[in-house]
């Protein structure tokens, strides 16, 4: 006869909250397993693209039949040790998919969603077959409730701004990616979600943008009025205003904040070249690479007076970055010389590549860039050490932007 006692619930898997901005952490456990029992927990999803991603990691249970990803060690799969985000941020390509894939979410108007399964022992999810035992879906957003998107495409500048809700002034950011051009938005939604209205910014690879789509086609002039566009909206607080860029992004943070009329609140770079156009291409590690910049700038140089910089600025190093010199860059002798060494906060991170991205995306280490030479871009960077630094990077690129642009 079966008592209430001796039957044992369906195994659980939960994940808490199962709707969260990417920069949250989500809670993973199971229960109601046998004790000591090995599993695997395995993540899967869609890019905006229609790639699969997959994750998976071996947990054994303890005494009461359960395990935590966040007290418990992954003791083989994607990644290994206590990761209680590792099941996102260790996320690659399934076997099967495109070469040289970069995860970047296209819409930010819908989510992730992740679809969380349990297996029954230390098991890969290609293997055929695998017992689900359990499963929950979480929800990934880069855009939280009640923040508002509009596209801009007025006085020649292309872009999206995204405003906080509320009803404002807000500081803001005016965001810039590098030479992969088109018009990334997931770090500025995700800004917005944090409270500061963001601008990202084309200008290369666009559609509506001038001239041939695979060279840099507009001035001084363009960055300049982007920066304007901010100060003068009546939801920005004019004097709140900074500037983010990565890559060559931020080659154009740093320019940007010497040219007439800009004076940025703060500048936030990361992992990219600083000085003239030459020295771009001098601090470039790849021979294609420097072939395709060069097919891009198409222009004369020009020398980035740093020293003429007078606000707080922040530089992120990937110390394993392949693709720019970014230790060397990071050194900004010329802002020492100028006696405003005071300015300058500098992060460093062992092991961690180029693309230092919002906490738990998956690192790749080397993708194509396809709208200018389609060329395979090594980015470096090892996956754990990676994700600690993004995770780390963002927590103080929010405060030091709390620091300047609200106080």
């Amino acid at each position: 006869i079966l008592t209430p006692s001796s039957i044992r619930p369906a195994p659980l898997l939960t994940a808490t909250p199962v709707r969260t901005l990417v920069d949250e952490q989500a809670c993973i456990k199971a229960s109601f397993l046998p004790s000591n029992h090995p599993v695997t927990v395995c993540a899967r999803m869609r890019s905006d693209e229609g790639d699969l991603w997959q994750s998976f990691a071996h947990y054994n249970t303890n005494s009461r039949g359960t395990f935590d990803l966040n007290s418990d060690l992954s003791v083989g799969g994607s990644y290994s040790g206590c990761e209680p985000m590792g099941l996102f941020w260790s996320m690659q390509p399934a076997p099967g998919e495109r070469d040289g894939l970069r995860l970047r979410k296209k819409c930010v108007e819908s989510p992730y969603t992740v679809h969380i399964s349990l297996l029954e022992g230390h098991v890969s999810p290609n293997q055929e077959p695998v017992k689900e035992l359990a499963a929950v879906t979480a929800e990934r957003w880069y855009m939280a409730p009640g923040v508002k998107r509009q596209e801009i495409r007025q006085n020649g500048l292309v872009g999206t701004l995204f405003i906080p809700p509320g009803p404002g002034p807000f500081p803001a950011m005016l965001d810039m990616w590098g030479m992969g051009g088109g018009l990334p938005e997931y770090r500025s939604s995700l800004f917005a979600s944090r409270g500061y209205a963001s601008f990202c910014l084309a200008y290369v690879g666009h559609k509506d943008l001038p001239g041939p789509p695979n060279t840099i086609n507009v001035r001084d002039s363009y960055f300049q009025a982007a920066f304007q566009f901010l100060q003068d909206h009546s939801h920005i607080a004019a004097d709140k205003v900074g500037i983010v860029g990565l890559s060559y992004g931020c080659y154009l943070t740093f320019h940007t904040a010497t040219l007439a009329g800009v004076k940025p609140a703060c500048l936030i770079g990361i992992n990219g070249p600083v000085g003239s156009s030459r020295e771009i291409l001098r601090s470039l590690l790849s021979l294609k690479h420097i072939l395709c910049i060069l097919q891009i700038l198409m222009k004369p140089l020009v020398l980035m007076q740093l020293e003429e910089i007078t606000c707080p600025l922040m530089y992120i190093v990937g110390e394993d970055d392949l693709s720019v010199l970014s230790i060397e860059n990071a050194d900004l002798e010329t802002l020492r010389a100028a006696g405003k060494s005071h300015l300058f906060t500098r992060l460093s991170y062992p092991g961690a590549g180029h693309l230092i991205e919002p906490p738990y995306s998956p690192m790749s280490r080397a993708t194509f860039i396809f709208f200018s030479c389609s060329v395979m871009t090594v980015w470096g960077g090892h996956p754990a050490p990676h994700a600690a630094a993004q995770e780390d990077a963002w927590k103080k690129m929010l405060e030091f932007m709390e620091l300047n642009l609200r106080r």
